[in-house]
């Protein structure tokens, strides 16, 4: 599209070539979750979604990772409002930790009826949550936000009512996909409304923001249709009960395992709080249909056929505390694996939780169950398009410029690819990553050299953001290495060592098959220590135990190679 066809198509175009507008995203780039991006207009803020994203490998401890609202606490009567594009927690589950840091007196909060209903349910489960106005909307919705006007289209993905933004500014039309799939036959759900797309096309967009978690896969998506037809060839076969565990966010699939369920005259039992939270609110509000009788308690379960049983489930991915590793480990009231079960893992495995979903496999197996994934067959479709749509989406969009949005830097990189393959000019396209300022007017965007904070906010039980790297790196020495005290009296008056110093070993060494290495430890601590203090003087005690820490943990590693946490402890008496 050139710049003349853009201008007459745009129903927003600029006045003056000056005019110009930031987006900033605070999460959601360069790694997957954690979605929160900002557009801000003469110092007017949209904030579109608040998500979290699961811990990495190396964040022992920490339940969730949360955006850095910083750069708008101080700024909270600037913003206009906010608006969610669907119920997933990587795009909702931040919120209810972030509100009251960005919450004024009527703010402006719009999202659809599922999605509406997932947000204020959970914040039933927070204390002290300020009273929410959330303004429900649905396809075709419009709403006026400042100089933002919003309208709201359906797309498919994995959860219902799913909404993509064409956002009108002063400067032209911004396009946000969401996260979608081009999906001609879901189930339980409408088409793609391809029709649609093209009308948003035809009134010109300036910038388009598109989900990349599927940039680096080849080909189309599946189809949800061929995934109720898989489910169903595993109904058929199945003579036992059947343990289904899946997303609880993941309501087109739940309501496939219900259906079919039903046509197998089989009872559903429901495990994990998440998942019966969901399914309750989903039935209340329309999502999910299920005949009444279909559900039973699962301590009712033992009282059916093995082969007249369904149970729906948390833990897919391996959590410790979800209903599936309760199971598996025998640890729930009433349900075991036992021969004959059929598990099915409807859910793909989200990067870093391999290795922890692998032995719960192999301990399922070991039990005695046939075990169904998605890498075996069909049962899952994920629900981000893969580069045949995204390349069918840039093609009907035809923006003039792009950004890449929602995903690691990789398939940021690999859907820039896919717009270049299509005519975007590398000049038109952005790719960006979380606190860069991304600067557009009509006839330009580029990256502002300013950055905004986006650090990691990390979530350890009631604690928000009172865990930061050094309590990480501190975890991270007590899980490799171990702890190592050291107690040690000493005279107050005299300095003088009254005991010969106590050593705690957690993690490190066995004390009892380590007596010539601890006899050392000692030696060694009496003679730091003495050289140390002051005859007769005051001594500076935080100075010795400094030094106490680097030289006993310097000899501990040439003993062992290992490098524990060392803690001296200095009681004066």
């Amino acid at each position: 599209m050139t710049n003349q066809q853009f201008k007459k198509n745009n129903i927003h175009a600029p006045q003056t070539k000056d005019k110009s507008l930031r987006i900033i995203p605070l999460g959601g780039l360069g790694e997957v979750g954690r979605n929160m991006t900002l557009i801000e207009y003469e110092k007017k803020i949209l904030i579109i979604d608040v998500g979290l994203r699961m811990p990495e490998e190396d964040m022992p401890g920490i339940d969730f990772i949360i955006p850095d609202t910083t750069y708008i606490e101080k700024r909270k009567n600037d913003v206009l409002g906010i608006v969610f594009t669907h119920g997933h927690y990587d795009h909702i589950g931040a919120f209810p930790y972030l509100i009251k840091k960005i919450f004024r007196n009527n703010l402006k909060i719009f999202a659809s009826g599922l999605t509406k209903g997932i947000i204020l349910k959970r914040q039933t489960d927070f204390l002290d949550q300020p009273k929410l106005n959330i303004q429900e909307v649905r396809d075709g919705s419009k709403i006026q936000l400042g100089a933002f006007k919003i309208e709201f289209f359906k797309q498919n993905h994995s959860i219902p009512d799913n909404m993509g933004l064409l956002i009108e500014t002063p400067i032209g039309n911004i396009l946000h996909t969401s996260d979608f799939k081009f999906d001609n036959n879901p189930v339980n759900d409408s088409p793609t409304n391809f029709n649609k797309l093209k009308q948003l096309s035809e009134r010109g967009i300036l910038l388009m923001l598109s989900d990349s978690t599927g940039a680096e896969e080849e080909g189309h998506s599946l189809s949800e249709k061929d995934i109720s037809e898989n489910l169903e060839e595993i109904f058929k076969k199945s003579n036992g009960r059947i343990i289904s565990a899946t997303f609880s966010s993941l309501l087109n699939r739940v309501q496939q395992l219900i259906s079919l369920s039903e046509k197998y005259k089989r009872k559903v039992c429901v495990e994990g709080y998440s998942m019966k939270s969901n399914i309750k609110l989903s039935q209340s509000l329309g999502y999910i249909k299920a005949k009444k009788e279909t559900f039973i308690k699962t301590k009712n379960a033992k009282d059916y056929p093995d082969n007249r049983v369904t149970v729906l489930c948390t833990g897919a991915q391996g959590e410790s505390e979800a209903a599936l590793m309760r199971i598996t480990s025998k640890e729930h009231r009433f349900l075991r694996i036992k021969g004959g079960d059929t598990l099915i893992f409807s859910s793909s495995v989200i990067p870093g939780n391999e290795r922890t979903v692998q032995i719960m496999k192999d301990e399922i197996l070991r039990q005695g169950a046939k075990v169904y994934h998605y890498k075996m067959m069909d049962i899952h479709a994920g629900g981000h398009a893969k580069k045949e749509e995204l390349e069918e989406m840039l093609k009907i969009m035809k923006p003039k410029f792009f950004m890449p949005n929602h995903g690691q830097l990789s398939m940021l990189f690999a859907h820039a690819e896919i717009a270049k393959k299509i005519g975007i000019s590398p000049k038109n396209i952005i790719v960006a990553e979380n606190g860069q300022v991304i600067s557009l007017s009509a006839n330009k965007v580029f990256i502002e050299k300013k950055r905004v904070p986006s650090n990691y906010v990390m979530v350890d039980g009631l604690g928000v953001g009172d865990v930061g790297e050094i309590v990480l790196r501190d975890r991270k020495m007590l899980a490799d290495d171990g702890m190592f005290v050291i107690i040690t009296v000493v005279n107050k008056q005299t300095g003088k060592i009254i005991n010969s110093p106590d050593i705690i070993s957690r993690g490190f060494v066995y004390l009892r098959e380590s007596k010539n290495l601890l006899a050392e430890t000692r030696k060694k601590t009496l003679a730091v220590i003495k050289k140390t203090t002051k005859t007769g003087g005051a001594t500076n005690w935080t100075y010795v135990k400094n030094q106490l820490r680097n030289e006993i943990g310097r000899f501990l590693f040439t003993k062992t190679k290992r490098r524990p946490m060392v803690l001296p402890v200095i009681i004066e008496v």
